[in-house]
């Protein structure tokens, strides 16, 4: 009831919204079509970095201990997975999971590497972004703008700080398994799964703790990790200059960050509507007039939101008939413990 009353509240607001500033959006769709479209092709070939760079930090990681993986099918479920997120309401990171968890399976990566790749992964991607949002409150001029960049860079942080100490450490990990066997008897009682409970889970974790990559790895990853965002704050960045306005390079950081924070919620797929939103009123804030404003992020969610949208839906399609990439013919083993 609340996701829907929450759900309800969005679409009355949007609709709100474009009924009040009917006048804004017709003069930002006039903007929109006399863009610069070297800048918009910037702004596109910054995407591509963003996500070429997320799905090269996961084949790091997964090659690191050993696994076959070829860019081009970790790129393909990673594009994909990307889709699958921003298309579902609410569950959509989860299921984008559970999909990329099977693909991975499938493409021959064991159990323990594809949950170690996983968790490190969005763990060093939300650490990047926390490392953001801590550069654009320093940079920024107004306080209670810092001030929020810096309470968003620690709820980003903690959850990934305290997955790495559990694995780390036999006590946190303890405390992990007591969590993970709680919501798994909450769900068999709620839902009938899984039907073995937390049989050989210990196991798992462990096998998941053990393995490690040399700090140089760890930092190239991290890299990567930084990459990914900063590229993508680039896209918008240059979707900006495709509309004539300079750039609000002061606050531009703490800009993207509050797209990204209300996207995360996932009320809407994909933050659709509830980005548009936040990043125009965060770029008028920052001294864009409110039609540039406005052009400057439909420009930025077509190549942020739409294509990865129209592509990964086309390459999950392909992934359901067929194996990509020359790990294909790795055999599909069964699941090991905790898989």
């Amino acid at each position: 009831m609340r996701r829907s009353v929450l759900a309800a509240l969005a679409i009355a607001v949007l609709v709100s919204v474009i009924m009040v500033e009917r006048h804004t959006l017709a003069e930002s769709l006039h903007v929109l079509a006399r863009l610069n479209w070297a800048w918009f092709l910037l702004a596109l070939a910054s995407e591509i970095i963003s996500l070429s760079s997320f799905g090269l930090s996961r084949m790091l990681l997964i090659r690191g201990n050993g696994q076959p993986a070829s860019f081009r099918s970790v790129m393909a479920i990673t594009y994909a997975a990307n889709a699958l997120s921003i298309s579902v309401p609410f569950a959509g990171a989860e299921l984008a999971m559970v999909f990329s968890y099977r693909q991975f399976r499938r493409h021959g990566v064991d159990a323990a590497t594809t949950g170690w790749m996983l968790a490190v992964s969005a763990i060093f991607s939300t650490s990047a972004l926390a490392l953001l949002l801590v550069v654009g409150a320093l940079a920024g001029n107004a306080s209670l703008a810092s001030a929020a960049g810096l309470l968003g860079a620690f709820v980003f942080i903690v959850p990934g700080a305290t997955v790495l100490l559990a694995l780390r450490y036999q006590n946190f990990r303890k405390l992990l398994h007591q969590v993970i066997a709680w919501l798994v008897g909450f769900s068999r009682r709620v839902f009938g799964v899984p039907a073995q409970g937390v049989d050989g889970l210990d196991e798992f974790l462990d096998r998941v703790a053990s393995l490690r990559l040399p700090w140089q790895g760890y930092a190239e990853v991290f890299g990567l990790a930084v990459l990914n965002w900063a590229a993508d704050c680039g896209a918008l960045a240059c979707a900006i200059r495709a509309t004539g306005q300079p750039v609000p390079w002061h606050s531009l950081l703490l800009v993207y960050g509050a797209g990204a924070a209300v996207g995360s919620t996932g009320i809407t797929p994909g933050g659709f509507a509830l980005v548009e939103l936040a990043l125009t009123a965060a770029l008028t804030a920052a001294g864009l007039p409110r039609s540039s404003a406005l052009a400057a992020v439909l420009a930025y969610r077509l190549v942020n939101f739409w294509m990865i949208l129209i592509g990964g839906w086309m390459l999950m399609a392909l992934l359901a008939h067929r194996r990509i990439g020359p790990d294909a013919g790795s055999p599909d083993r069964s699941p090991g413990p905790g898989g």
